[in-house]
């Protein structure tokens, strides 16, 4: 090069995805993340109930204490008590996996998870695309009266597997880009959610008394509830022998490396809120950060014996309420204005209008299917 000669200017850079994201495509991805591992989470929590009864009782059976406690993991069960009489195999079943009534049941949520994916269709991959709408024309064809048919157990298993099928393809189809970060937060918050639900129905409902405590249907019950989160496995590399009360509720709360344990979950949580709020500094600016900073905190400092004294209960109603309040902050900044709101809500009462005439007899004119949020 002639000592004259100027090296070329560097090509002006782009201005990153994450700074041009519409609020409502972040509003989608993060919907339809959450509303598929809300569906998961369902479909696991009923097929380790029906295992669970099937290994101690005749699960047709009326049990009020074992299915209503389902319904009450749920957080619905005001609305359960309005529409059937009695919480048995065949009502909480139809509840929790098919009434469109019910906002959190699993045809509901992939409904929702589907509308959310229509939305932003050409902002996510074919594959993710064809995996939702693959589940949600698998659900539309079936009741309850068919799952029990051909066998409980199967139907929810492909659920699980759809639900795995789809964050799979996500992580390998799907950019590293701000809508990954939106995707990535919204599962993480709802698998945290229902971490500590699927503790506190355990520690509350399942339970008879006080005298069954160590023995062998407190293990059993213990072995459902990790079953239900899916670490019976992993839970058994770290302790061999017996499955112990404090110790499964210490594996659930505080693991770092086991991906669907709290103190695993609101990590991921921390992290991707950063990214998105812009928090790059080492002292929080807002107060979704700092609720998310002293949450883990938490985490990394107390003990089983902590919560324990302090209350599991009290301990797990504290981390949902925290989680909600990050939720809500998060929508607020970042997903949710006055105009795209108002627009939101006309298209969606238009797309319930033509859903009612191709979705299942079960539709509910009334439900928002593009997820916006609701109380819990």
């Amino acid at each position: 090069m002639p000592p004259s000669a100027k090296p070329p200017a560097a090509p002006t850079l782009l201005r990153p995805q994450a700074t041009v994201m519409l609020s409502r495509v972040a509003h989608s991805l993060y919907w339809m993340s959450r509303y598929i591992e809300r569906a998961e989470n369902v479909a696991r929590l009923l097929d380790v109930n029906l295992q669970f009864l099937a290994d101690f009782q005749d699960v047709t059976k009326p049990d009020e204490n074992a299915w209503s406690s389902l319904v009450l993991s749920s957080g619905q069960a005001e609305l359960f008590g309005k529409y059937y009489e009695t919480a048995d195999s065949r009502t909480v079943t139809e509840f929790l996996s098919f009434d469109l009534r019910n906002p959190d049941s699993i045809l509901a949520c992939v409904y929702a998870a589907r509308e959310n994916a229509r939305m932003i269709r050409d902002q996510i991959s074919l594959e993710m695309w064809e995996t939702i709408n693959e589940l949600y024309l698998l659900l539309k064809a079936q009741n309850t009266a068919a799952v029990w048919a051909a066998g409980p157990q199967e139907f929810f298993a492909k659920i699980n597997r759809a639900s795995h099928l789809y964050q799979g393809l996500t992580a390998s189809t799907y950019s590293r880009s701000e809508g990954w970060e939106f995707i990535e937060f919204g599962k993480y918050l709802e698998r945290a959610d229902k971490t500590t639900r699927i503790l506190d129905v355990k520690y509350h409902i399942l339970l008879p008394s006080a005298t069954d405590v160590g023995g062998a249907l407190d293990t059993a019950q213990w072995q459902a509830v990790l079953r239900s989160a899916s670490a019976l496995e992993a839970y058994r590399r770290y302790h061999v022998r017996e499955i112990l009360a404090w110790k499964a509720a210490e594996f659930l709360i505080f693991s770092d490396s086991f991906p669907r344990s709290l103190h695993f979950c609101v990590g991921q949580v921390d992290d991707f809120l950063r990214r998105i709020l812009g928090e790059s500094g080492s002292r929080p600016r807002s107060p979704a950060a700092r609720a998310s900073r002293r949450l883990l905190a938490d985490l990394q400092s107390l003990t089983i014996t902590d919560v324990l004294n302090q209350g599991l209960h009290e301990f797990l109603i504290d981390v949902q309420s925290t989680l909600a309040a990050i939720s809500d902050e998060v929508a607020a900044a970042t997903m949710f204005y006055p105009a795209e709101s108002l627009l939101e809500d006309q298209q969606q009462q238009q797309q319930q209008a033509r859903a009612t005439g191709e979705g299942p007899s079960r539709e509910n004119p009334t439900y928002r299917g593009a997820g916006m949020p609701r109380p819990r």
